[in-house]
């Protein structure tokens, strides 16, 4: 049976915390910041995890499952 490959687009996307959960960047931080205002940008920055609905698929994604 040949080994899973990592989707490579996810592999870029998350990372794995020591306690097992996904971190994950805010989207709408990469163009058009003009009209966002310095909180909404600041907010932005902040790392986030993935929620418990995704997980599994992220999981899957990462070929950790």
């Amino acid at each position: 049976m040949p080994k899973i490959k990592t989707n490579s687009g996810a592999k870029k996307r998350f990372a794995l915390t020591g306690s097992g959960k996904i971190k994950r960047k805010h989207a709408y931080k990469s163009h058009i910041l003009t009209k966002k205002t310095k909180k909404q940008k600041r907010n932005l920055t902040h790392v986030s995890t993935v929620s418990r609905a995704d997980h599994g698929n992220v999981l899957e994604l990462l070929a950790i499952r």
